[in-house]
């Protein structure tokens, strides 16, 4: 679906100086003891957030359509249906839940996190937890693939229901760090804290800036040598960029949120005809916004840009474009031919470079500086946001 543009002005500051890293209510004033909970709960709200938006918009809005009869609508709702990767993305959407409630990428569990502290003081809401998220996971990984053809399958309602359950686990979660005295102190969940900045937010972008180089490469590559393997080339790292991207859904606040990158990298639906106009035109001077911008030239711009713009240009059908696709008969669709070659390559390689410009903006708002000011790590493990 389309990530929309959200401007959010920075929140207020308390009687006692700051404001506590919690964006959805900015009117509640934290103790300063238990601050940690409000970036913990924001935590679990991003967690929370996800998995609604897998399993009622990302796979509820094609399913509603189709089931609706309104074949054609369904099947464009589908993100990421031109390379045939949605199930594997909505996958790796549960799987950056899995991360933020483990304190690692690589499904173990960490001893500052979410896991360790509920096994030890819930052990039952912790399978809770453990259990819905697999149970999720599995469920859209039993979608039969490409979800594009199989949207009215049964599998699809068991995964939309899986996901709404564990949205609901979430929330069982939220409530009972909220009213446990025994977890939500400063002392419980600083660590836990820290562990998530470190091992979990901070490398998950690292690999978004390392992929998005690599993609902005194989762009190059191709775009000065066009052939069918660079093409295929283009196709697989951006396979590997999405990862990254998807397994970081679950943590869509701050930087990301605030300066736009979301609906910079990965705005769906597409304006696949105004795709198709650059194209033919071979002008690429609206490809960037400005913050005195419109809310709807803004998101004109970033609806011709991203990772499924990228996609577009790539793949075709579920596999890499050849350089001899042939005459597509879909008026907004558009081959590659020999006369608009040099346009394409050039649009592959703009789209690149804004990828990488993106990762590496949000990268360096996290670990360097945000809005001119502290790193937005430092921002957050200190449970405020400056004024300046």
């Amino acid at each position: 679906m389309k990530k929309y543009l959200f401007m959010s002005a920075l929140m207020l500051t308390t009687a006692l100086g700051f404001t506590a890293c919690g964006e959805d209510d900015p009117e509640v004033v934290v103790d300063d003891s238990q601050a940690a909970l409000v970036c913990v709960e924001q935590i679990i709200d991003g967690c929370m957030d996800i998995a609604n938006e897998v399993g009622n918009a990302k796979i509820g809005d094609p399913y509603d359509l189709y089931k609706a009869g309104r074949t054609t609508e369904a099947l464009y709702a589908v993100e990421s249906w031109y390379s045939w990767h949605s199930i594997d993305d909505y996958s790796n959407n549960i799987l950056s839940i899995r991360n933020a409630y483990f304190g690692t990428r690589d499904g173990k569990k960490a001893t500052n996190s979410l896991a360790t502290l509920l096994e030890a003081n819930n052990p039952t809401l912790d399978q809770q937890v453990r259990q819905a998220i697999t149970a999720a996971y599995d469920a859209i990984q039993a979608i039969p693939a490409p979800f594009r053809n199989n949207i009215g399958a049964p599998e699809v309602q068991t995964a939309m229901q899986a996901c709404n359950e564990l949205e609901d686990v979430l929330g069982n979660l939220k409530g009972y760090l909220q009213r446990t005295a025994a977890v939500n102190t400063d002392a419980a969940l600083q660590p836990i804290l820290t562990t998530y900045v470190n091992a979990v937010v901070l490398p998950t972008y690292k690999a978004l800036v390392d992929a998005n180089t690599a993609l902005y490469r194989a762009a190059q590559t191709f775009a000065a040598n066009p052939s069918d393997a660079n093409f295929a080339a283009a196709c697989e790292a951006w396979f590997d960029a999405r990862e990254p991207w998807e397994t970081s859904e679950a943590f869509l606040f701050g930087p990301v949120d605030a300066l736009g990158l979301d609906p910079n990298m990965d705005s769906w639906p597409l304006d696949q005809e105004a795709i198709v106009n650059i194209l033919n035109s071979g002008k690429f001077d609206n490809l960037s916004w400005s913050d005195g911008d419109s809310d709807d030239d803004i998101e004109a711009v970033q609806s011709v840009r991203g990772f499924h713009t990228m996609e577009f240009l790539i793949f075709k059908d579920g596999k890499a474009r050849t350089l001899t696709d042939g005459t597509s008969t879909d008026a907004a669709d558009l081959d590659y031919t020999s006369e608009n070659a040099k346009s394409w390559g050039n649009y592959m390689v703009q789209v690149g470079y804004l990828l990488q410009q993106d990762a590496t903006e949000l990268y360096d708002a996290w670990t360097k500086s945000y809005e001119g000011g502290k790193a937005y790590k430092d921002l957050f493990l200190s449970h405020e946001i400056d004024e300046d």
